[in-house]
Formats: structure tokens, C-alpha cells, sequence
């Protein structure tokens, strides 16, 4: 891949400007975070807030990981319904999770408005789409228990949501109105100026090889030279290398992609007309939202096969928009790329610590943007004295997630098979 190539549209469009400087040997810092996404950054700039001495350690680019490749959408709580969440942590954490990542939204927007990062922010929902009668009635049981948390969570049928979409592809959805939109790109850069401007380093093309542990601090080795550190947090995520033995094996890596349209113009203005971004119930998911730009995005889960300008998933996709949207026409595509995510066996976020000092959040499911926030977060009250109990999730052991390997090899055959089934319909 050319390096100087950006890795999104997000990447080229972002109005953030990149952050980062060449890695300055022998420091010593109180908090060593490895990786340069939202989690990363929101631990920095949280530790850093408290009086914390922090440095980011990123191999590439801020948010070349997950982050700058991420779909935009600002959702609430899990990928899994309430009811499973308080089913599977319990009467304490259950209610405590539903309730602090219900607020995610507003967390990552006061953080965008408090730093007045540039990032296309919308604030006007994200819907849940029906894809068959099947997807509504797991929707009405949704709706049902988020109306019984108060929550501001709309059930709408088949007429509104065309109306609210721009087609008829759908038989009813949910609207969540803590939702949102971003570049996510653009909000992980102005993450990490925030991050600089409460007193945090970050360094950029420095990749972290060694840890090793010492009698009261933690040895970082890097490619340009080492540092000490008394905590060291791991955002990696999906992009978990073997830099800390089993990690990378407790969760299955999905594939997810997407295509951007050039811009569209008038005659688009009846998709998604108040910018919604949307994912649909079906089981291999998909996503479409409108970007400040009159782009339409359209995405999936596995990889780009191909290019923008050739291949199957371009022919999949031309094919996905003339169903969903057959008034609009043959679009021709401006960027495509695809990203991993972290699927755990339940659904459900980790938070792990690893050995004395050395912490992780990870397995966030296809929920990077709140969930990497919030983590950070907790991460930085976790290290300033916070009992670990009061987290929104119990602490655990980090354990194998059950063949992962042949999961993600199974996974990237079945959603390759979608694109081609869907391609020739």
C-alpha cells in the first residue's frame, strides 16, 4: 500500500490537521499509551487533564488503525439488545453499562463542542433499520425496553421511515436520538491536539516492540529507543499485534468496508435528508449515510475486493444503491477501504489488566467512537485511584476467544460469497 495514500475519505476530507512528533528517547512519563485511535487519545487527554505526564506511542498515523476507517456513527450502548446487556452483567453492571454508554453520544459531541474540533458533527439521530418483518419485531423488543429506561428512542413504522430515508427498502425502524454523525478521522486528530494542549506528547512513527517490567516502572522499547513508564495502556484494539503475548487472541477480526459516491447533489436530497446514519438489522450488516458533502456511503462487513473503480464489492455496491435507491441512477465512486473490528464471544466490550500497570479496553464490536471514548475515560479515573468496581463492566481475564482464527477465515468467505450473491441478482 503507497503510505502517502490516504487510507479513507475521512483521511482526505478530515479538517483536522494531523498530529504528531518524532519520538524523543529516555523520557520518563507516568502513563505510556500505545496506539493512536479514539481510545488512545481519550486516555491521553484525560490523563493529561488530571496532571498526568502522558506520551502516545503510534506506529503509523493518528488514527490509521480502526478509527480513521471507521463508518461515523456516533451510536449508543451495545450492538446488543438492553435486555441481553443487563442479562449477561447482571443487576449491578447491567443497568450501570446501559446507562453510562446510553450517554456515550453526549460525551463524544460535549467533547467536540468543548474543544471545538471540526468534524461534520450531526446531532439529528441515528436509525435502526428493519430489513425483513423478522428485523422489526427484534426492533419493537428493543424499543419496548428502551422505553422502559426512559430512553429517547423512537419506533417508527414503514411510511415514516421511507419518509425518513428516502425508500421504500424497509420495513420500519428505530431512531435513536442520542445519536449522531462525524468524520471520524477529523474528531480523532482534534482528539489529540486536545490531547497536546493539556500537556500530553504524542509521537507519530514510533512503533512499540518490548515491555518489560521493572521493580516499580515498565520498560517501553521502541524502534527509535526506549522510555519508562509507570502505567502503560494498550488502545490497539482490533489492531492488536503480538506486542503482549495472547492479546490479539480474544477476539474474532471482521473485515468492514465502505464506498463513497463523488458528490451527488440536488437530486440526492431526498436520501437521508436529515443526515441520519443508518445500519440495517440484517445478518450480514450493512450501512448507508450522506456526508457534508452530498457523498452517499454505502458499507459492509469484509474486505474491499478490488478498487473503487473495479472489482466486485464496486460492482456490489452500484448494485446495493440502484435497489435501495433506484431513482437515483448510476453513481460513480470517489474512495473505498475497509477496516477491522474486534468481535468478542458476547458482544460485549473488555476491560483488562494485564499485569500490574499494564491495562487494555478492547473488543468494541463495531461501537469504536463512544466506546473508545468513554474507555479512556475510565482508563484515566482507573490510574488517578478510581476502585476498579465502579467501571461500567467487571474487570476480567483476558481468554482465548474459540477458534477466532478460523472464525475470520470462515467470515471473510461468507461475506465474499454476499458480495458476489448480491452482485448477480
Amino acid at each position: 500500500m503507497d503510505q502517502s495514500a490516504p487510507i479513507s475519505l475521512w483521511d482526505r476530507t478530515a479538517e483536522e490537521h494531523d498530529v504528531g512528533t518524532p519520538f524523543v528517547p529516555d523520557q520518563h512519563v507516568d502513563i505510556a499509551v500505545v496506539g493512536g485511535g479514539f481510545t488512545g487519545l481519550s486516555t491521553a487527554l484525560h490523563c493529561a487533564e488530571k496532571g498526568l505526564s502522558v506520551c502516545v506511542l503510534e506506529a503509523k498515523q493518528i488514527g490509521y488503525g480502526g478509527s480513521g476507517r471507521n463508518v461515523g456513527l456516533v451510536n449508543a450502548a451495545a450492538w446488543l439488545p438492553p435486555q441481553d446487556v443487563r442479562q449477561q452483567l447482571g443487576a449491578t453492571y447491567g443497568p450501570r453499562f446501559l446507562k453510562k454508554f446510553g450517554n456515550g453520544p453526549r460525551v463524544v459531541f460535549d467533547l467536540i463542542e468543548r474543544h471545538q474540533i471540526r468534524c461534520e458533527a450531526t446531532k439529528t439521530g441515528t436509525v435502526h433499520a428493519a430489513h425483513a418483518p423478522s428485523g422489526f419485531r427484534d426492533l419493537q423488543a428493543r424499543h419496548a425496553e428502551w422505553q422502559r429506561l426512559g430512553e429517547p428512542v423512537d419506533l417508527i413504522g414503514r411510511d415514516e421511515v421511507a419518509d425518513l430515508i428516502g425508500t421504500n427498502a424497509f420495513c420500519g425502524g428505530l431512531l435513536d436520538h442520542r445519536a449522531g454523525t462525524i468524520n471520524p478521522m477529523s474528531y480523532c486528530r482534534g482528539l489529540a491536539r486536545a490531547a497536546v494542549a493539556a500537556g500530553a506528547v504524542v509521537n507519530t512513527g514510533v512503533r512499540v516492540i518490548k515491555l518489560d517490567k521493572g521493580n516499580k516502572r515498565w520498560r517501553v522499547d521502541t524502534d527509535h529507543g526506549a522510555m519508562t513508564a509507570a502505567h502503560v495502556v494498550l488502545g490497539t484494539n482490533a489492531y492488536t499485534d503480538t506486542l503482549w503475548p495472547g492479546l490479539r487472541d480474544v477476539f474474532t477480526t471482521i473485515h468492514y468496508l465502505q464506498f463513497a459516491t463523488t458528490p451527488l447533489g440536488p437530486e440526492a436530497g431526498h436520501i437521508l435528508p436529515g443526515r441520519q446514519g443508518l445500519w440495517d438489522t440484517g445478518p450480514i450488516m450493512f450501512n448507508y449515510r450522506r456526508d457534508a458533502r452530498d457523498r452517499l456511503l454505502i458499507g459492509t462487513m469484509g474486505r474491499l475486493i478490488g478498487t473503487k473503480d473495479r472489482g466486485l464489492t464496486r460492482r456490489w455496491a452500484r448494485k446495493q444503491i440502484a435497489r435501495v435507491f433506484p431513482d437515483l441512477g448510476p453513481v460513480e465512486f470517489e474512495e473505498a477501504w475497509h477496516g477491522r473490528i474486534a468481535m468478542t464471544p458476547d458482544h460485549l466490550p473488555r476491560v483488562h489488566r494485564l499485569d500490574r500497570g499494564l491495562w487494555t479496553a478492547i473488543g468494541y464490536n463495531g461501537r469504536g467512537i463512544a466506546t473508545g471514548t468513554l474507555f479512556g475515560q475510565s482508563l484515566a479515573d482507573l490510574l488517578t485511584g478510581m476502585d476498579p468496581s465502579d467501571l461500567p463492566l467487571p474487570l476480567s481475564e483476558p481468554s482465548p476467544a474459540p477458534r477466532a482464527g478460523l472464525k475470520s477465515k470462515f467470515y471473510d468467505l461468507a461475506f465474499a460469497a454476499n458480495q458476489l450473491w448480491r452482485s448477480v441478482r
